[in-house]
């Protein structure tokens, strides 16, 4: 295992972290039967994943956010989360548009913090953003422990619409949901360093279309779609490719470490491409690089927590490990990493 100085008692920390997929899992077969003639068909940007999961019909971000947290309440049982001051939410299509599911979570756990927040930026890289929002507050005297709960609910709402489905870009979303406590206990999994880099000018490249135009609010007989062309994919690609390294190494120069030494690197999963040039940039094998991509597709913000527990689980974490979270967000218009020492879940 990596050798680094000993945590800092006072460091944020991750306690636990639980997922959840939706029953529905479906193969890529079904959309091969709807496949039509794409632009974008050959880009490396699509390829499909052999499977991902589709969330009922009328499952909410809440649902699968709860459904995450009992996982949780099964492994430490029904108390675990009763202390919890502080609870953050993202999800990646707000159900309502003028608010998100924190209080709806919040509710349904039976919790009573003492701050919530809905956090609709992040995208992909959103675990990574919350950890660090939570623990911003956290050390600000706000409280010991917080809950981030996310959920990717797209895929199954947006990409099987009729006229949605047979783009190419329609196979690559999953669904799921993810939840992770924070804390500043010692003897939890440390922080041991975080950066983020926000790149604005960018943002306007991350659109949604329909055909006839309209704005997303309007009734029409266009259905919703992520507005993806050529020159947007190869700008993605040329972004995606340089931001996740950056990050990665910002972090592993700042804790000391080099990103070849890493134990393991976790990062989103948006498709194979970024998979193999993330992990050749920090010189990793793949072993070293665990993946979700081909059972579950882009979880766009749950992808790192996923695949994370799901590495946890396979026992491909050993205490002590050093793990890498990187990830970008949207057409590129934001990037964060986050290294913390994995000693168990507790």
């Amino acid at each position: 295992m990596t050798a680094l100085h000993s945590p800092d008692p006072t460091a944020v920390a991750l306690a636990d972290l639980a997922t959840y997929l939706p029953e529905n899992r479906v193969p890529a077969e079904y959309f091969a039967g709807f496949a039509e003639d794409d632009t974008l068909a050959d880009s490396v940007m699509f390829r499909a994943p052999a499977f991902r999961h589709h969330a009922a019909d009328g499952e909410s971000s809440a649902d699968m956010i709860v459904a995450a947290a009992r996982v949780l309440l099964d492994r430490h049982g029904p108390g675990h989360l009763d202390d919890v001051d502080i609870v953050l939410t993202h999800s990646q299509l707000p159900e309502v548009p003028v608010r998100g599911c924190v209080g709806e979570v919040v509710h349904r756990l039976g919790l009573t913090p003492s701050l919530v927040l809905d956090v609709h930026n992040g995208g992909c890289a959103a675990f990574v953003h919350m950890i660090d929002v939570a623990g911003s507050l956290l050390r600000g005297g706000r409280g010991r422990k917080a809950l981030i709960g996310l959920a990717q609910n797209s895929a199954g709402q947006i990409f099987t619409q009729e006229q949605v489905r047979g783009k190419a870009q329609a196979a690559i979303p999953g669904d799921g949901a993810a939840v992770a406590v924070v804390t500043l206990d010692e003897d939890a999994n440390p922080v041991l360093g975080i950066a983020s880099r926000s790149f604005g000018e960018y943002s306007g490249d991350m659109t949604s279309v329909a055909h006839p135009d309209r704005k997303y609010w309007e009734a029409g007989p266009g259905q919703i779609h992520v507005g993806f062309t050529e020159a947007k994919v190869t700008k993605v690609l040329a972004r995606g490719n340089r931001m996740v390294p950056e990050v990665a190494m910002a972090v592993a120069d700042e804790i000391g470490i080099r990103p070849a030494d890493l134990d393991l690197l976790v990062t989103n999963q948006p498709n194979r491409i970024f998979l193999r040039n993330w992990r050749e940039a920090l010189e990793l094998p793949e072993e070293r690089h665990p993946d979700t991509f081909d059972t579950c597709g882009n979880l766009f913000a749950v992808g790192i927590p996923m695949t994370l527990d799901a590495a946890i689980t396979a026992g491909r974490v050993a205490p002590g490990s050093v793990v890498m979270a990187a990830a970008f967000a949207h057409a590129g218009d934001y990037a964060a990493a986050a290294a913390l020492r994995w000693n168990g879940r507790s």
